[in-house]
């Protein structure tokens, strides 16, 4: 059912409920135990709290609830499993309570009271990302538009143009990549205006015609906001670099030294010293990443003020989330380094919180901790804690070292991968809540790394990869391309490589000797191009992306990998996503059931459980090229398949699963 139909099922006075002294009585009669009511606010049509009913034993087959609710505000719809009922007016049922007496058809709506309901306990609070999918656009390499052919870079007016895929695949979310005015050291991720936007991407009525089409289409958009660090040419930096008085100067992070002997501190991300010298003020500045990337001072209250201003500036514009870029590192160690495990970064959210996003609740936020524990991550994103939706971990993303340390492979096994899964899930199920992701623009192909990106497996092995994530609780973030399979570059040359972490690493690693084919090696492996390169639309010459030369050179394999492609394949990777992320809208279990790990050491299969009352999922993932078994720990005959990539069937006993093939199976 569409947002549109709920709204014109939402009524004042529903026949199927009893108002009384300005509460509302609800029952429903049915055969099933998944029944309830979602709630909706009455003046925006958004849902604000789903309420399962429970069963009134003097009854039998009658559920009920008795809610505090003002009538007048709210309007509500019945649901039994999957299904709502979208006009209660045309069921001609009862308008007063019922004790016993329920009109035909009896599996339909009465009413009755129940003096035992906990609003704590049992109103669940519908929030805006949790049956929802977000989409992760990255603008420069999406698509551009006819207008554009100077910069031959993605805009927001290219984006409007496919907005009707995005739609068609079913998200709910994108997030876009930086936008605002920059020079582009570091992909958009060094702001030199908060205000303005980068004039590659269009103008900021483009990018407002790209939030009023999102907004009909029921999509929010985010925006992705560096608030760590400012770009070296930012008007703050530059008076804050010609003026110790400056109010400026007190905006970034300083300490004296001489040219000679640099203050204490390690080395940033990026390569180099986290120090960099300023003859005018005879001062070094902080630089948790590039040298063009000052770290901003959040001990500064004027600083902190002056970002909450400009982000109520963009909800003003219509923004309704927020990715918060390397936000666990705001707060510095005193030794020239950052502390991702500092109390005070919670303290600094909550006010922005206060300040900003946190008054309104229909607006998504998550933070990028790469240093968060569980327990942190619980803080972060408690609603009590009011200071996160939800965060980005990087510990998956570590698992085998790519971009990790000196960027050493690391090897790692099936059952490890449980494990960290099954930490972050259990981790959060009482508190707080997960996203769900393979990668972003800042780690190579999904397929490429974690599923076997070369034929006849690529697709099937991204299927599986797919049910693995989407079969979880949280919130999931699907990379533009993903779901197409998209996959990593290969034979590029050194000087080929955009990206500065990349070309730093390439300069520190000639410097230190290393030959150039184990350099390459080591780029093709871990590099951020890989997810930047242009998305690949059809079978034109580079990749429909554009009719003039793109600012990134396609991958090759765009003639065979392509939108056009997936699109008429009705076994498609594209349209396998879109049934997944349809399951996740209408399957209260993927949202809010239990996570279970299933013999977490077997070696090959990557089997769990999710569970939410007598409702229960198995989700069964051979990660091998080779066919795999288990004992089977349910009988899954009886059970109904919701995805399947394969045509094989499973047997009562074994669970046996042929290469890369994945079950999500409903019991």
């Amino acid at each position: 059912m569409t947002m549109t139909e709920k709204k014109h099922a939402i009524k004042p006075y529903p026949l199927g409920a009893h108002v009384e002294d300005g509460a509302i009585r609800f029952a429903y009669a049915s055969g099933k135990k998944d029944c309830g009511i979602i709630i909706y606010d009455r003046k925006s049509g958004k849902k604000t709290h789903r309420v399962p009913f429970r069963q009134e034993e003097r009854m039998g087959n009658v559920y009920c609830k008795y809610l505090e609710l003002e009538p007048e505000n709210v309007g509500y719809q019945f649901y039994e499993g999957e299904r709502t009922v979208p006009d209660l007016h045309a069921q001609g049922f009862l308008r007063k309570p019922a004790y016993g007496k329920i009109r035909k058809p009896a599996d339909r709506i009465a009413v009755f009271p129940n003096e035992d309901f906990d609003w704590e306990q049992d109103m669940h609070p519908m929030l805006p990302y949790e049956d929802s999918t977000c989409y992760c656009l990255h603008v420069r390499g999406f698509t551009m538009h006819a207008s554009s052919q100077v910069t031959h870079r993605g805009t927001f007016a290219g984006v409007v143009e496919k907005l009707d895929y995005l739609q068609e695949l079913g998200v709910g979310a994108i997030w876009l990549s930086p936008f605002n005015d920059s020079p582009n050291c570091d992909n958009g991720y060094d702001v030199s205006d908060y205000y303005k936007v980068m004039e590659e991407a269009g103008t900021m009525e483009e990018l407002e015609e790209l939030i009023a089409a999102c907004e009909k289409r029921e999509i929010v958009v985010m925006m992705d906001l560096v608030l760590n660090h400012s770009s070296h040419l930012h008007p703050w930096f530059l008076e804050a670099r010609k003026d110790r008085n400056s109010k400026y100067h007190d905006f970034y992070i300083w300490k004296e030294g001489t040219k000679e002997q640099p203050p204490e501190g390690g080395g940033a991300f990026f390569g180099g010293s986290t120090w960099e010298w300023v003859p005018e003020v005879q001062e070094y500045y902080y630089h948790s990443f590039s040298v063009m990337q000052p770290d901003l001072n959040w001990k500064n209250p004027s600083l902190r003020k002056e970002l909450y201003r400009m982000i109520q500036f963009w909800m003003d514009k219509g923004i309704r989330g927020f990715r918060l870029d390397a936000i666990d590192n705001i707060v510095k160690d005193g030794h020239g380094g950052n502390d991702t495990h500092s109390e005070q970064i919670h303290t600094y959210l909550m006010e922005m919180n206060q300040n900003t996003y946190g008054k309104s609740e229909q607006i998504l936020t998550v933070g990028e901790t790469g240093g968060a524990t569980v327990e942190m991550a619980q803080q972060y994103s408690d609603p009590e804690s009011q200071e996160l939706s939800m965060i980005f971990q990087f510990e998956l993303m570590g698992i085998d070292g790519i971009r990790s340390g000196n960027w050493d492979p690391k090897p790692y096994t099936l059952p490890q991968l449980k494990q960290l899964f099954e930490k972050w899930q259990t981790g959060l199920e009482e508190k707080g809540w997960n996203s769900l992701f393979w990668g972003n623009h800042d780690f190579p192909r999904v397929v490429s790394r974690f599923g076997n990106d070369r034929e006849p497996y690529r697709e099937k092995s991204a299927k599986m990869l797919a049910v693995l994530l989407h079969g979880m609780k949280g919130t999931p973030y699907i990379y533009q391309g993903e779901e197409i399979g998209m996959t990593n570059v290969s034979g590029l040359r050194i000087e080929d490589y955009q990206d500065i972490e990349s070309v730093n690493f390439a300069e520190d690693r000639k410097k230190e000797g290393w030959e150039e084919e184990k350099i390459r090696t080591y780029l093709a492996r871990n590099s951020r191009d890989h997810a930047r390169t242009p998305m690949q639309w059809n079978a034109e010459k580079h990749a429909g992306f554009t009719a003039g030369t793109p600012w990134m050179a396609e991958n090759q394999n765009y003639e065979e990998i392509n939108v056009e492609n997936s699109r008429k394949n009705p076994d498609s990777l594209f349209y396998f996503y879109q049934k997944l992320i349809a399951l996740r809208r209408k399957n209260d279990t993927l949202v809010y059931g239990d996570f279970r790990l299933i013999e977490e050491e077997n070696p090959d299969i990557f089997a769990y459980e999710r569970n939410l009352g007598e409702k229960k999922l198995i989700v069964l993932c051979n990660f091998r090229d080779t066919a795999a078994e288990m004992k089977a720990r349910y009988d899954l005959t009886k059970g109904t398949v919701l995805i399947h990539n394969d045509t094989e069937s499973l047997t009562k006993e074994v669970w046996k699963l042929q290469p890369y093939e994945a079950y999500m199976v409903e019991l």
